[in-house]
């Protein structure tokens, strides 16, 4: 009922505080585990170790895309149904969402072991770097379980209405690997299998901890056990949700794969490591407008659910124009302090000179990439246009920068990379603006009728 009257009645404002910095703070330790590895990793292993750790990044994806399937897809109806008053339903999406997520990851961990050194050699690894994407991800796979299981049911503890409570699972799970990977690495020189058990670790005890919350008598909606029976329309109700952000995650998938193929013919293993280190900076604050977004989504979905179109917009013109100062935040910082935030990485100079480089052009149309058209894509899924979101989506990944990556390294080498970057976000960006005036019947149904 408390729920029910803040989503309904509490200024959009403070609502959109409530719930997005929870979800900002652990979208951003994740960001920061991330980062802290890649950091551990080179100076504790070596620079050759992180181009290894880039080379899984395809894998990495493909395990986050089924978390993201099951995860965006079953918040998001939850707080559909929420909205519609309708909590029995929302716990029968709880209980289906756990049956998807031990398909999906047996699924994956098979295939992944079985062919586990043919993708990464056609991912890019050469003899110096595949035994340390190996020795990495065969920790990493068996243990994915808990990683998506930690994110997905930390998503739909924030849709049914506890965005503090849900910040605490990545928090968990990050200060848990900050703790355990220099202990591991540096400590029992594990070298980068260390930072894999650290990484599994950790994401076991955040999964325990988002179970327990739907195992207590204390959660609005929780597990039940009448409620654990597969049902075919919760499945393609969740599934058809979820396909936006999976579709995206399977293309960055292809992305990654394609972009370490060209980066290692245009700058070998280093231009690689390089990639990923600016990857990881980029990523802190792709992350932040995630956690933003997550924010808006219970807010989006229930008033889409209970008929309040004007709070809806509102909610999501207040989101972008957040999401744009953050990230303009970002491109200042890689202006002013290229070098020494590739510093903190490593201290191999050219490793620093490849990615300096690099950072302006990633974060050149950040801003509108990040602030526009990434929020705009999560509200569509939040409203159930799924098939928006994924256009919005994929365009950018695959119809812009696969095509100008190919053709822009043919012409300029190493630095075609980076300005295919810069340029895909920004016809990405022009594609998301038409959308989103196209789509103005959403705010105005009578107007447009």
């Amino acid at each position: 009922m408390t729920m029910k009257i803040d989503l309904e009645n509490k200024p959009v404002g403070k609502l959109l505080l409530h719930y997005s910095v929870p979800a900002i703070i652990g979208a951003v330790s994740i960001s920061i585990s991330h980062l802290a590895d890649r950091a551990f990793i080179g100076h504790g292993v070596g620079s050759l170790a992180v181009s290894g750790l880039a080379l899984t990044y395809p894998i990495a994806m493909l395990i986050m895309a089924f978390g993201t399937l099951v995860g965006v897809g079953a918040a998001a109806r939850i707080s559909i149904v929420l909205g519609m008053k309708d909590t029995p339903w929302a716990e029968r999406i709880l209980a289906n969402s756990l049956f998807l997520s031990f398909t999906f990851w047996t699924f994956v961990t098979i295939f992944g072991l079985i062919f586990l050194e043919p993708m990464l050699v056609a991912f890019g690894a050469s003899e110096h770097t595949l035994p340390y994407a190996k020795d990495y991800l065969k920790i990493i796979l068996p243990t994915s379980i808990f990683g998506n299981i930690s994110y997905s049911y930390g998503s739909m503890m924030r849709a049914s209405g506890y965005p503090k409570k849900s910040m605490y699972a990545p928090i968990i799970a990050v200060v848990l690997n900050l703790i355990l990977t220099p202990i591991f690495i540096f400590g029992l020189d594990a070298g980068i299998k260390g930072a894999a058990w650290a990484f599994a670790i950790s994401r076991f005890v955040s999964s325990c901890y988002v179970m327990h919350h739907f195992l207590s008598s204390d959660s609005r909606v929780r597990f039940r056990r009448a409620t654990f029976k597969l049902k075919g329309y919760i499945i393609r109700n969740i599934t058809a949700i979820g396909l936006s952000p999976f579709l995206m995650h399977v293309a960055a998938s292809a992305v990654a794969i394609a972009v370490n193929l060209v980066l290692r013919r245009h700058g070998g293993d280093l231009a690689i490591g390089a990639y990923a280190i600016v990857s990881a900076y980029a990523m802190l604050f792709i992350m932040i407008i995630a956690g933003l977004s997550q924010g808006m989504q219970p807010i989006v979905g229930y008033s889409f659910g209970a008929g309040k179109l004007k709070r809806m917009k509102d909610t999501l013109i207040l989101t972008i124009k957040i999401g744009i100062s953050i990230t303009s935040v970002g491109l200042l910082s890689v202006v002013l302090f290229p070098t020494q935030m590739m510093r903190l990485f490593t201290a191999d100079a050219e490793l620093i000179e490849i990615g300096s480089r690099g950072l302006f052009f990633v974060f050149l149309m950040m801003p509108l990439f990040g602030g526009f058209q990434i929020i705009c894509s999560n509200f569509y899924q939040s409203i159930n246009k799924p098939i928006l979101s994924i256009t919005v989506s994929l365009c950018r990944q695959l119809l812009f920068f696969i095509p100008l990556l190919l053709l822009f390294s043919n012409r300029w080498g190493l630095d075609g990379v980076w300005y295919a970057v810069a340029v895909s976000d920004f016809l990405s960006v022009i594609l998301a603006i038409s959308v989103f005036f196209w789509q103005k019947r959403v705010f105005y149904p009578r107007k447009f009728s």
